[in-house]
């Protein structure tokens, strides 16, 4: 069972990994974390609700870059 600390957790990676490498598709987002693609949807989903992801359809994949205030 997945819990919210470990979503929170992943965001947590997901949001470090865009402030160092900016936009990126998500498929190497999944790769460059190293968790598994049901989390980190999870998580992206997390992040984005909250305002702090973008995320755009794009082909068979989505870009995902960090909401710049």
């Amino acid at each position: 069972m997945i819990g919210i600390t470990e979503i929170g957790i992943v965001a947590g990676e997901i949001w470090h990994y865009l402030d160092k490498h900016g936009e990126v598709l998500f498929s190497e987002l999944v790769t460059g974390i190293g968790q598994p693609h049901d989390l980190s949807l999870m998580s992206v989903g997390w992040l984005a609700r909250e305002g702090h992801v973008i995320v755009n359809k794009e082909g068979k994949d989505y870009r995902v870059w960090l909401r710049k205030s």
